[in-house]
């Protein structure tokens, strides 16, 4: 291996790892620090540069409609939401990654959600949920994320796409 190799392989794995950094704090961002998620139980599963996944189980205080026991449609909405703006955060991390913390940071604090379509396709039943999420497209100013919610027996509940102001 030639020296070069050797450099480039040790600059991939630094910028991974330094990656890997800001991942771990976009998790306990959307995990821990905001009080919503908290409140609807939202566990981030996997979240790396190319998708994100969040869990949350079933609750008496998550149910819309009491008589058949599903869950309520807000939630299913803001559960996408959320999804997709962890989705977006991770995309606006992938173009600012070599960028300083503060900057990437200060751009945290701007991210907000535009414009959220959801799609209900099918009864909230399960005794959990898995929000998935995919970065469409990062611009300077907006990104635009796909959102999938499924049950407990992989059953397509919602799809979502939402657009966020990202800059």
């Amino acid at each position: 291996m030639s020296k070069q190799d050797t450099t480039e392989s040790s600059k991939a794995r630094q910028t991974g790892s330094q990656l890997d950094e800001l991942l771990d704090i976009v998790h306990d961002l959307y995990e821990k620090k905001i009080p919503f998620n908290r409140v609807l139980g939202m566990q981030v599963e996997a979240i790396s540069s190319e998708k994100v996944s969040v869990r949350f189980d079933m609750t008496d205080e998550l149910i819309g409609n009491f008589v058949l026991n599903t869950l309520h449609g807000g939630v299913i909405s803001a559960v996408l939401d959320a999804t997709g703006g962890m989705t977006a955060s991770v995309g606006v991390l992938r173009k600012m990654q070599h960028r300083p913390l503060e900057e990437i940071a200060e751009r945290f604090t701007r991210i907000g959600t535009i414009d959220l379509r959801v799609d209900y396709l099918r009864p909230g039943r399960g005794e959990f949920f898995r929000s998935s999420g995919t970065i469409m497209r990062t611009g300077n100013k907006v990104a635009v994320t796909r959102m999938e919610l499924h049950n407990d027996s992989d059953v397509l509940i919602a799809v979502g796409t939402g657009t966020y102001l990202v800059g």
